[in-house]
């Protein structure tokens, strides 16, 4: 008996089938199948009806269930454990969408290697779809990524608010729209324009904001890094949260500069992600903290699900 038997049998009864099972744990459909059948040889019992239509978990498995999640859950804390003990010099992974890295995610990581430097910090930039699924798989350790207004908290995870911010627009130093208190979407929809890619929130915000009537020029980039960049660099303008601009570098020395966006109220806010059932190791917490006291909070309160900083 493996674990990995274990975990096919509770990822299908989780997703429903076989297939859907075979996708979430990329494991090919066959050999998740082959697995579970040599684990039923081993226990003498059917775990799964096998139909044409699909295979589903079985009266015998839904009986071995909670036994089996219970064998998973001591693995999983025995895990936790041994990252405990292991902290001081482990490799944290964090995946993030790399807005606020600059104000939030870098000032921690400095903090945090103070009171721990043996250990080692692997920063992902990821989409949002991407952390979450390294969270699920437990390639990552820690997740940070937006949310807008009315968004649903992502399943299965604990979600921090760290900051709630508004969308601005990042202008180059000297852009004629700095002179104004507020840039209506008209004006945009005038600019060359530099749009987050597909799978970003500022992607999707970016679309509602404009509708059907985008801007003529349409660049788009990986990242809030890479578009301030080229915003500094006069190739056009664009929109990210505020707190992923407040103190960066650029904005610091003046080549860019931020400006609200006349009739715009949503919010969006910057969360810390980390699997729900997973024990948070020693190391993982403390840099949790850090975050947590580099970030401001206010208005957190208003996501349903998520739990403000502290």
């Amino acid at each position: 008996m493996r674990i990995e038997q274990l975990e096919y049998i509770a990822a299908v009864t989780r997703f429903g089938s076989l297939r859907r099972a075979s996708e979430r744990m990329h494991v090919s459909q066959p050999a998740l199948s082959d697995a579970i059948s040599k684990l039923e040889r081993e226990l003498g019992v059917e775990l799964l009806d096998r139909h044409r239509s699909g295979a589903r978990i079985s009266e015998a498995g839904r009986e071995l269930l909670q036994p089996i999640v219970d064998v998973l859950d001591s693995v999983d804390r025995l895990k936790a454990t041994a990252g405990d003990s292991l902290a001081a010099r482990r490799k944290l992974r964090i995946g993030t969408v790399n807005a606020g890295t600059a104000s939030l995610l870098l000032p921690a990581i400095h903090g945090f290697q103070d009171q721990w430097p043996g250990s080692t910090v692997e920063v992902r930039n990821l989409q949002q779809d991407e952390i979450q699924t390294g969270l699920e798989e437990g390639t990552l350790d820690l997740g940070l990524v937006n949310l807008l207004d009315g968004d649903d908290a992502p399943p299965d995870m604990n979600v921090i608010v760290l900051c709630v911010g508004r969308p601005v627009v990042v202008l180059p130093a000297g852009h004629r729209l700095c002179d104004e208190d507020a840039v209506t979407v008209e004006d945009l929809r005038g600019e060359r324009f530099i749009a987050m890619r597909a799978g970003y929130l500022m992607h999707r915000f970016a679309h509602r904001l404009f509708g059907a009537e985008q801007p003529a020029v349409w660049n788009s980039t990986d990242g809030a890094e890479m578009g301030k960049l080229m915003v500094a660099e006069g190739i056009g303008l664009t929109i990210l949260p505020d707190f992923s601009v407040r103190g960066d570098p650029l904005e610091r020395t003046g080549l860019i500069h931020t400006r609200p966006i006349a009739g715009d109220h949503a919010t969006v806010h910057m969360v810390a992600l980390h699997r729900r059932k997973a024990r948070l190791a020693g190391a993982v917490r403390e840099l949790l903290d850090h975050l947590c006291r580099r970030a401001a909070s206010p208005g957190a309160q208003s996501v349903p699900g998520v739990t403000p900083c502290a």
